[in-house]
């Protein structure tokens, strides 16, 4: 495992099977927290509507040139929200209006009079179609049927090419403050995007994937190929991260108002993955370990007067936009540093049951742990189909070859299945 740069971390080493199988878990838990292609189809089918409604409503007289959406959805790493007993999702989305905007909504009072055009343009929407509305500082959220929130902000589009990606920067509009702020939201996913595209460095590669092509022989329902889950590691560690938080907080009394928000958590884990991903590991686990244990040294601390810190962690996509600022509260920051430090306690654990050839109950209970029960069904269902494939292939005559690299022979379960039937 790789130790250069930042602080010392504790040194783990893993093996490629194991590395494999807490992949294979990661993207079944992944799988069990994001929506469905029927779920997608329904919420893009359904944005996608008001988004029409928007572009040609009066009000706004053909400023509108878009509606899109930003943020998890654009960067793969959608996850199902906080709250346990709400089956829909929340989307954020954006309503581009043209430059020429600033005519009309640039003026004194301008800002609060753009959001209040949006919001009358969509309570008229949602009381067409029966749906909730609420409205906040800087958007206005549908709630459709089935649980699902859509945040619509609004932009005015305002190039600034000095800034990376700055073709797509904009204003976004605080009634609060009564004024804009600069945003970059599409600006903001491409520069995800391309630390996503830094290809991880993993000594044990050759072992690894040797051991992918193995745990997908025999799959009723397939998972990927390695280079498949290599290609969009960061998103599934961001979606990791975020249910854990959820899992972590979701139970607190309170618990969202102290969780660490999800642009501060996605930007942190992006950062971590560009800059560690060059650097060689074993495999996606350790490097994944890296990038947890690395987080709470990537954004600026001012300590201030009574022991209170102020964090920064910059935009570089838009101007003074400081992604941590929702984090400048006593609570939340002693929040986020015991749930990092819970974080990597539960990884700990998992990794155990992992590579000790503890059996599946082990780890489905380190699963439980740091992923909640949803997770943990996850684990059980896939290695149930790994179990019924493995016996119709016997059935049919089949052998399974190489099998025991991945299903592990000391214990008689492991996290691909249990004992051959």
């Amino acid at each position: 495992m790789n130790r250069t740069g930042y602080f010392p971390r504790a040194i783990r080493k893993v093996t490629a099977s194991a590395s494999a199988r807490f992949t294979y878990l990661a993207e079944a838990i992944a799988r069990a927290f994001e929506p469905t292609a029927t779920q997608l189809h329904e919420l893009e089918r359904a944005y996608k509507a008001t988004g029409e409604y928007l572009i040609d409503c009066v009000e706004f007289n053909g400023l509108v040139e878009q509606v899109h959406a930003q943020g998890s959805r654009q960067m793969g790493t959608i996850v199902r929200p906080m709250e346990a007993n709400r089956e829909g999702f929340d989307i954020d989305l954006v309503v581009r209006l043209s430059k020429d905007a600033l005519v009309r909504y640039g003026g004194p009072g301008g800002a609060a009079l753009l959001l209040e055009h949006l919001y009358v343009v969509l309570k008229r929407y949602a009381e067409r179609h029966g749906l909730g509305i609420e409205r906040w500082e800087r958007c206005v959220t549908l709630i459709y049927s089935g649980g699902m929130r859509a945040d619509f902000a609004p932009v005015i589009d305002d190039p600034r090419h000095v800034l990376p990606y700055g073709e797509h920067h904009g204003r976004i509009p605080d009634r609060e403050r009564k004024n804009y702020l600069s945003t970059n939201p599409k600006g903001y996913c491409l520069g995800f995007d391309a630390a996503a595209e830094v290809s991880p460095v993993f000594r044990l590669s050759e072992a690894l994937t040797a051991n992918f092509a193995e745990a997908r022989k025999a799959d009723l329902v397939p998972l990927p190929e390695a280079d498949e889950v290599f290609a969009r590691l960061l998103s599934r560690f961001v979606q990791l991260g975020k249910v854990h938080r959820n899992i972590s907080f979701g139970e607190l009394e309170a618990g969202s108002d102290i969780a660490p928000t999800s642009v501060f958590l996605t930007s942190l884990f992006a950062k971590a993955y560009a800059i560690l991903a060059p650097q060689p590991h074993d495999g996606p686990l350790d490097l994944f370990f890296d990038i947890v244990e690395l987080l709470p040294e990537l954004f600026g601390r001012e300590v201030l007067q009574h022991g209170m810190e102020i964090w920064t962690l910059m935009n570089p996509c838009a101007q003074a936009d400081n992604l941590a600022a929702s984090m400048n509260e006593s609570k939340r920051q002693q929040a986020f540093s015991q749930w990092q430090q819970k974080f990597v306690t539960d990884l700990d654990g998992l990794l155990a049951a992992i590579e000790g050839n503890q059996g599946l109950d082990a780890v489905s209970k380190a699963v439980e742990q740091a992923f909640g029960p949803r997770a943990k069904q996850a684990v059980l269902e896939h290695s149930a189909q790994r179990r019924e494939s493995h016996r119709a292939l016997k059935q049919a005559g089949f052998v399974v070859a190489g099998a025991a690299s991945v299903v592990t022979s000391a214990r008689a379960h492991t996290y691909f299945g249990g004992p051959a039937e």
